[in-house]
């Protein structure tokens, strides 16, 4: 397939990126050489989890670039000249967007020629924002052949799709609606869906640890970012106290939000009812998920798409309740092993708690239902081998 595989992710590595470093450490299980890219370094201490450190070593970042006069003498007229008109043809941006990714030319550049010394024939890119305009450059300068996948709704991602996807070897998308998505403004691109994963063999059920000083504990593992939904939970937890039916609920997570929450939380008088933990590594986040009785997650509008969060507590047999937004539909079934429930609607989410917390029999139908879900389908071995396979087969088309 290929000597040595890229992987790039964006700002790597981050506060939500455990699942990238699984998935590419999966993939060096299978025997495939993997070169860590990323765009930039992310800020000190933006990342809780254990991998950070030797992630950031072995990760080589393509800003500021790394060029030097032979680089620059290398450079092909024709291939610049092709990668202007690229930049010419965009549509559908201004002035100042179209700057933004002509500033990207040395980078892909820089990545042409690290690619090139290291013998790096493929590069899979875990985005469809500025860092597809990178592959798609990097293809025209250098012949890199590269894919892309697409994390949440296009329009999240900026512009331009159809040329940021035009040479690429296959976008793969995490849940169908996105791959239909990608069909829709480009019907000749291969679509395949690749969900993200879970490691199903650490995220796994721990029985009797749940509601151990006998409150039911409700659960949130997300930024704490104002389309996450936090204070939707909060207000449906004062519906049901003001009915006399009271919960813990633990908020892992930092982000911009953080003030309005606390807010929200003084607002609505629940202090005694909520914990804010901040940012919490991944050991913290699994055994969060293994002693908690229910996972929240109540997004709106656009960005979301498979949460990884609901992945790991379904795997670890939790009961999830989770907004209909982007891929969820395709992960829950409702009712089954977890609860939908519409955006912005409180009193539903009342409900789906008042009734996990009044039916503990069905509650552990529910998780264990989860569990096989998460066995199925999430498995972060089982996608990775289908990202490989879907890279070979597009070296042999």
């Amino acid at each position: 397939m290929t000597r040595t595989l890229g992987y790039l992710v964006p700002e790597f590595p981050g506060q939500t990126h455990a699942f990238f470093w699984r998935e590419l450490n999966a993939i060096e299980d299978m025997g495939v050489k993997v070169q860590l890219y990323s765009t930039r370094k992310p800020p000190d201490g933006s990342c809780p989890h254990g991998f950070a450190d030797p992630a950031i070593r072995r990760t080589h970042y393509l800003f500021p670039p790394a060029l030097n006069v032979d680089m620059i003498k290398g450079a092909h007229p024709r291939r610049l000249a092709r990668a202007f008109a690229y930049l010419l043809a965009l549509r559908d941006i201004s002035v100042r967007e179209r700057m933004k990714v002509a500033a990207l030319l040395p980078s892909a550049w820089s990545l042409v020629s690290h690619a090139k010394r290291h013998k790096v024939s493929h590069v899979h890119i875990h985005s469809c924002a500025n860092a597809a305009h990178l592959g798609a450059l990097a293809h025209i300068l250098g012949d890199l052949p590269y894919s892309l996948t697409l994390h949440g709704d296009l329009p999240v991602y900026g512009k331009s799709h159809p040329s940021k996807m035009r040479q690429a070897r296959f976008v793969s998308a995490v849940t169908r609606p996105l791959a239909q998505q990608i069909k829709a403004i480009s019907p000749e691109t291969q679509a395949p869906v690749i969900w993200m994963g879970v490691d199903c063999t650490r995220f796994a059920p721990v029985h009797g640890v749940r509601s151990r000083n006998g409150r039911f504990t409700l659960t949130t593992v997300a930024r704490l970012n104002h389309n996450k939904g936090h204070r939707f939970v909060l207000r449906a937890m004062a519906k049901l106290r003001n009915r006399g039916i009271m919960l813990h609920y633990r908020i892992a997570g930092s982000g911009p939000e953080e003030s309005h929450i606390k807010a929200e939380i003084a607002a609505l008088d629940l202090q005694d009812q909520v914990t804010l933990l901040g940012s919490v590594a991944e050991d913290g986040v699994l055994n969060l998920l293994q002693t908690t009785d229910a996972l929240a997650l109540t997004s709106i509008r656009q960005g979301e798409a498979a949460p990884v969060t609901v992945m790991e507590a379904m795997s670890c047999g939790v009961p999830v309740i989770c907004s209909i937004i982007g891929g969820t539909t395709d992960m829950i079934s409702d009712g089954d092993d977890g609860f939908l429930v519409e955006q912005e609607n409180v009193d539903q989410i009342a409900d789906r708690i008042e009734r996990l917390m009044n039916d503990p029999e069905m509650a552990e139908r529910m998780g264990q239902s989860a569990r096989e879900t998460a066995l199925r389908s999430f498995d972060h071995r089982k996608n990775a081998e289908k990202l490989v396979e879907q890279i070979f087969q597009a070296h042999l088309s």
